[in-house]
């Protein structure tokens, strides 16, 4: 950790909703880099799993756990993450965020933009089970917001930099690859074109080229397959963003598994 950046930044291939409960490599790879990093003073989610009209946070005192998914076993339903939430900490990303570009739908995060009903999706709960069990970390999630582009998640999430200096985890969870259209959950592997990607997509983060990275689609044909729409890329863009002059990437749980989903995972520092 520098003392110029804080706290490390994080980005989680979250995958299956069932890694929350699975003994996996993935879910010990998780545990893993809890025990590695500084124990922070709270969690900034950015979860592909919730988009909204404009910005928000939530607000609530204790969020419940959301289940935004169906068809999994009922050991799955039955999970609870009841990790306290922070509307302090939401006022504070608020005020950095401030007044957005002018002209934006969204311009000006005010009060309108912080939700106290709104709890965990599985996005955030999934992984920070098993990083922090015992769910005494507080937690606040920022949604996605569907009118921007991918240039304006990265300029906003820029402004969340100086919240790792007070301790906070910026944690972004989606996935690199990421097209159910074409999954095979019976392949343990990615298909060619996944893998591709994904190791292209490693290859920019550690050269810190973010503007391609921010420009996906300019990637190629391998980049439009991986990410025939934008939710769980994005979060990826929220940790990049806040990355240090001297700072690094570190990867684990690097592989592509159900043909088309990658479990990619990396920290900052």
């Amino acid at each position: 950790m520098t003392a110029a950046a804080g706290l490390p930044a994080l980005f989680v291939g979250h995958g299956s909703p069932m890694n929350a409960v699975e003994d996996n490599e993935f879910r010990r790879g998780w545990a893993d880099v809890a025990r590695r990093i500084p124990r922070p003073e709270a969690v900034l989610c950015v979860s592909a799993h919730w988009e909204t009209n404009g910005v928000s946070l939530t607000a609530a005192e204790r969020p419940a756990t959301i289940h935004d998914f169906f068809g999994f076993p009922d050991e799955l339903f039955a999970v609870r993450y009841p990790a306290p939430g922070s509307p302090a900490l939401a006022r504070t990303v608020a005020g950095l965020i401030g007044r957005l570009e002018a002209g934006h739908a969204a311009a000006g995060l005010t009060e309108t933009g912080l939700d106290g009903e709104r709890g965990l999706d599985h996005g955030a709960w999934s992984v920070l089970l098993a990083m922090y069990p015992d769910a005494d970390v507080p937690v606040v999630q920022l949604s996605l917001d569907t009118t921007r582009p991918a240039s304006a998640h990265y300029a906003l999430a820029r402004r969340l930099a100086p919240l790792r200096r007070e301790g906070v985890l910026i944690l972004g969870s989606g996935d690199i690859v990421h097209n159910l259209r074409v999954i095979d959950y019976h392949r343990p592997d990615g298909y060619d074109w996944a893998i591709r990607f994904n190791d292209e997509a490693r290859r920019r983060i550690l050269a810190r080229d973010h503007d391609a990275l921010v420009d996906y689609p300019g990637l190629g044909h391998d980049a439009r397959l991986a990410v025939p729409t934008p939710e769980h890329y994005l979060p990826l863009l929220y940790v990049l963003a806040v990355q240090g002059a001297q700072e690094a990437a570190a990867f684990f749980n690097d592989r592509v598994v159900m043909g088309s989903v990658s479990m990619t995972s990396f920290t900052i520092q």
